[in-house]
């Protein structure tokens, strides 16, 4: 799914970042204010064409009031039914969507930052309740839907597994957001999968959550 078009950069409206090319190279004072403006701008153009989605990541976690240290790029969820008419939409505005060799999501390049548009999270479909569920709020100065706190620890967490287990930025996430999330709710969801209990024992042992009875 690639999209090669003009490099026309949607006018400025209010409330939206001033436009500039998005396929340039040219970055901000950082990495992390790099992959922010980059989020900014791919929200923004997604909003403004009326486009269900949530920002996700660790873009989201900074909205949400965590550490303005982001992570390797910017993230996106979008049903996969509207794919086509989002790698549109980016094509409009002179972004490449690319399809990689993994079927759930696409990607493309905002000036210079990698951005993922994401159709599943830990192998689980977006779908429209979750996406009901994103809480508008501002990301640095433009509002955009963003993954509400529990989904996206819940998204975070599921992820972990034998092959990937980095509990280090996800242990920060789960600090900022302790407050904000149903952590019965994301328990559940993770079942008896031995990563994400790991996980958790940690943050009962940090008293970042309340242990359970069993652990008591």
């Amino acid at each position: 799914m690639t999209r090669d078009r003009e490099n026309t950069a949607p006018a400025r409206q209010p409330g939206f970042p001033e436009p500039r090319p998005l396929n340039s190279q040219e970055l901000p004072r950082d990495r992390s204010q790099a992959i922010l403006e980059a989020a900014k701008q791919v929200g923004a153009l997604l909003k403004r064409k009326g486009h269900t989605f949530a920002l996700a990541g660790s873009v989201a976690v900074y909205a949400h009031g965590g550490s303005g240290h982001l992570q390797h790029d910017a993230d996106f969820c979008v049903r996969r039914s509207d794919a086509a008419a989002v790698a549109d939409t980016l094509a409009e505005a002179g972004l490449t969507v690319r399809t990689p060799p993994e079927d759930w999501l696409m990607k493309t390049t905002c000036l210079g930052q990698e951005v993922d548009l994401l159709f599943e999270m830990a192998h689980r479909p977006v779908t429209t309740d979750i996406l009901a569920r994103a809480q508008e709020i501002p990301v640095d100065s433009v509002h955009m839907p963003v993954l509400a706190p529990t989904d996206l620890m819940r998204g975070l967490i599921q992820a972990f597994s034998e092959h990937y287990c980095d509990f280090g930025p996800v242990l920060a996430a789960a600090r900022a957001l302790r407050e904000k999330v149903d952590w019965e709710d994301v328990r559940r969801s993770c079942g008896d999968e031995p990563m994400p209990a790991a996980f958790f024992f940690l943050l009962e042992r940090l008293n970042v959550i309340s242990a359970t009875e069993e652990h008591r």
